[in-house]
């Protein structure tokens, strides 16, 4: 359900998988509540979306 984490290869997921994984993890858990691994992983979720999208920020700043 949710992308890998790109430390180890150095290349993140686009921002567009990372968010899909989110919305998908939310989605799943309408309703009920979240235990302490559930926010545990949606944390994780949103560092990999954030470095993902840093990344493609990164990149259209470059190529400006």
């Amino acid at each position: 359900m949710s992308p890998t984490p790109s430390a180890h290869t150095g290349a993140p997921v686009p921002a567009s998988e990372a968010n899909d994984s989110i919305r998908r993890f939310v989605r799943a858990r309408r309703g009920l509540a979240w235990t302490a691994q559930d926010m545990a992983e949606y944390a994780a979720l949103l560092e990999v979306w954030m470095l993902a999208v840093r990344a493609e920020v990164a990149e259209v700043v470059e190529a400006a």
